[in-house]
């Protein structure tokens, strides 16, 4: 009881000495999830700015050491797609000093599907999903709601709205496709991204481009994916929105595949809806195909 006491007052005297507490975030999702949450309670912050940096191999820079010192708060990740921001905490002598809030804690995680090799590795991707989405979002609520015992109210009451503007999102899109019964759909994609999404809609992945995350496809990659594709007759292959992929063409003249885009949403602008509009782009997009799909088998 005395060691929450404790907490509690600190948290008080950290908020009437500086104002707002500040939240740092590393990735445009989140920064979504906890705008929406804590709206004019704390001020989110960006530890890298997404406009200019993709979130894959990022290497920390001097400004972001500076910005991560005057933290209160972190939202990670944590499962394997934001590992720089360790690096970022342990350089500004942060550690035991700054909160960092596990936004997976207590997400079903999945492993990653389509990948050559026995090894299972866990897909941390989870933030391309409405329902894992909504399981971070009730998550960091509640850790905020910790920290900031006084607006606990006010953070759940918020997440619980956001999450509602989520399911309906997936209600509509579910929606477009629910005529379309047992319709089966063989999927690759360009990287490890998309477990969750597919999942929601019942579709599993069959085949990855990438041989590693982030790691680009040699020649004999795409060779070997090729094969595969055709002996799996493989319907659509979804590649990355916002990255050029230079083997899409070779591989759509080799196996006819349907090459279609998804938003990895791992660049571009920080916004409170940015996320939605993430979501509604790869929604639209996969609903699309799985209609087109549906129809070419008589569905």
């Amino acid at each position: 009881m005395k060691k929450l006491i404790i907490v509690i007052l600190m948290t008080v005297m950290t908020i009437v000495s500086y104002g707002k507490l500040k939240i740092g975030v590393t990735l445009q999702p989140y920064y979504s999830y906890v705008s929406n949450i804590v709206g004019d309670k704390m001020e989110v912050i960006p530890v890298i700015r997404g406009d200019l940096y993709d979130s894959h191999g990022y290497r920390p820079k001097p400004e972001d050491i500076k910005k991560m010192s005057n933290l209160n708060v972190l939202v990670v990740n944590g499962i394997g797609h934001d590992e720089f921001v360790f690096d970022i905490v342990k350089a500004a002598k942060m550690n035991g000093k700054i909160k960092i809030v596990n936004a997976n804690k207590g997400v079903s995680l999945m492993p990653v599907s389509g990948m050559r090799g026995k090894t299972k590795i866990l897909n941390p991707h989870s933030f391309i999903s409405i329902t894992t989405s909504i399981q971070q979002v009730y998550t960091i609520a509640r850790e905020l709601g910790q920290i900031d015992p006084a607006n606990k109210d006010y953070y759940n009451k918020n997440a619980q709205v956001y999450a509602q503007r989520l399911r309906n999102l997936k209600a509509q899109a579910i929606k477009k496709v629910s005529h379309l019964k047992n319709l089966d759909i063989k999927i690759a994609t360009s990287h490890a991204g998309y477990d969750y999404l597919l999942s929601e809609f019942g579709l599993k992945v069959r085949a990855v481009i990438e041989p590693a995350h982030g790691v680009e496809p040699s020649a004999s990659d795409i060779k070997a994916m090729i094969d595969i594709m055709k002996g799996q007759k493989i319907d659509v292959l979804f590649v990355d929105a916002q990255v050029q992929n230079k083997y899409s063409t070779t591989i759509q003249k080799a196996t006819g595949v349907k090459i279609r885009h998804l938003s990895h949403m791992s660049s571009g602008p920080y916004t409170k809806d940015s996320f939605e509009r993430f979501m509604k782009y790869n929604l639209d997009s996969l609903t699309a195909v799985i209609i087109e799909i549906g129809k070419m088998k008589g569905k």
